[in-house]
């Protein structure tokens, strides 16, 4: 939910053409390989992360196509996979909770010393810096390229 992201591309192709020209592509983003597939009359941009090693949120991009007039509006929205939502909940609900604890010491002890909320606030707002950092370079760099990627087959 909070990962998602849509955009919106417009093409003078029609819909039959785009999907022609987009069926089984493939693209390298970071060294992996990601696909178009067609699924329940959608078109989906799915990695293949069998062999990866490390930890990657890995995006799946749904690719939609409304017909108009004279040109194609297509809707390309991306959410991770269902297996990486888990962990980023998790660490932003951690950083939630390491803020809610710094308010906490800060208005049921006024009278003490602002060490520990101060140093909990800290430490919260490094963990979330480091993670969206992370997500810059990671997920949001999978999403912008596959974007682009798309963007330049619909329109050429």
């Amino acid at each position: 939910m909070i990962f998602n992201t849509t955009s919106r591309i417009k093409s003078k192709f029609s819909p039959d053409a785009i999907k022609d020209k987009l069926l089984g592509q493939r693209v390298m983003v970071h060294h992996l390989d990601f696909e178009v597939l067609e699924s329940n009359g959608m078109l989906k941009v799915i990695p293949h992360a069998e062999n990866i090693d490390g930890l990657k949120t890995l995006p799946i991009t749904h690719i939609e196509m409304h017909p108009q007039t004279a040109e194609t509006t297509i809707t390309i929205s991306s959410k991770p996979r269902k297996i990486d939502v888990g962990g980023l909940y998790l660490i932003l609900a951690f950083v939630l909770f390491m803020f809610a604890v710094a308010v906490y010491f800060w208005k049921a002890y006024p009278d003490e010393t602002f060490i520990v909320p101060l140093s909990l606030l800290g430490v919260g707002v490094i963990i979330f810096i480091v993670f969206m950092i992370r997500m810059q370079s990671g997920y949001y760099d999978y999403v912008r390229k596959i974007r682009h990627f798309l963007q330049s087959k619909v329109n050429s």
